[in-house]
């Protein structure tokens, strides 16, 4: 990998770990665009670009999971009953989740996330307007978890994220305290990327895919952005303390619905128009 690369590959590792732990979000969202700019200059093809992005993202998580639960573990904020019980169904869906991408065409894939990133930055401003809303229904049964856990791994499998934009809203919605919504969430990060990983390496295993690959995880780039996300993640962590983080959201936001743009104008070309 050239010099160049990989100091820029470092550089997108620090500012995701600085965000995921100032803003508590996983780093897809980011990751998957510029990881994706990076690629097209590195042999893949139009179709595999957004593949093997959305592969590299998703399995940073496996390292960056581990740090994130310990450190809510030691305070507390884990419910590990909860997480046992949605984790068959995230490790089912999160496999199936990264099957159905494989099978995908490059411009449905990449259309798919360019509006989940819109989707994202949106909901971000409506929370910096309305605050948390009231807590709604209680947790359902076993089947039900089961189900709800079905659901967050396919979708965080087909986006490459942590599925803490899904898990964390629909945990507190159920009365479950923030605190250990987010440490209950982060419980469940390990199972989706270890799941989905498993799944990106067994969809790409029939490509004619360049060297450095296992499946559709690009090895280089994913070793260097966990390392650079792990070395900046606590610093973002206390910031988070020492900053107020509204106008940081505002400013975050915006550059997501660029990044949207960026996806979306990608699909379209991956379409051929």
């Amino acid at each position: 990998m050239e010099s160049t690369t990989l100091m820029l590959l470092l550089l997108l590792g620090a500012c995701i770990g600085f965000l995921a732990g100032l803003l508590g979000i996983g780093g897809g969202m980011i990751m998957v665009p510029f990881v994706a700019m990076l690629l097209e200059a590195r042999g893949f093809t139009p179709d595999q670009v957004i593949k093997v992005a959305i592969a590299t993202s998703l399995t940073t998580i496996l390292f960056t999971s581990i740090s994130s639960v310990r450190a809510h573990h030691l305070r507390n904020g884990v419910l590990w009953r909860l997480a046992a019980l949605l984790a068959p169904g995230i490790v089912l869906g999160s496999f199936l989740g990264a099957q159905l991408a494989g099978a995908l065409q490059g411009a449905i894939l990449a259309t798919v996330f360019g509006l989940f990133i819109a989707w994202a930055a949106t909901r971000m401003l409506s929370q910096i307007r309305a605050g948390d809303g009231p807590a709604g229904r209680e947790l359902p049964g076993k089947a039900g978890l089961f189900g709800v856990g079905s659901m967050i791994g396919a979708i965080s499998a087909l986006l490459g994220a942590g599925g803490a934009f899904l898990t964390v809203p629909y945990l507190i919605n159920r009365g479950v305290p923030p605190q250990k919504a987010v440490g209950t969430s982060a419980a469940c990060g390990f199972p989706i990327a270890l799941a989905g990983t498993a799944g990106y390496v067994l969809a790409g295993l029939g490509d004619n895919l360049p060297a450095g690959t296992i499946g559709f995880v690009y090895l280089p780039a994913l070793f260097t952005i966990a390392a650079g996300s792990i070395l900046t993640a606590p610093l973002g962590a206390k910031a988070a303390h020492a900053m107020p983080t509204a106008a940081f959201k505002k400013f975050f936001a915006f550059n997501l619905y660029l990044l949207s743009a960026y996806m979306l104008w990608k699909a379209w070309r991956l379409a051929g128009f």
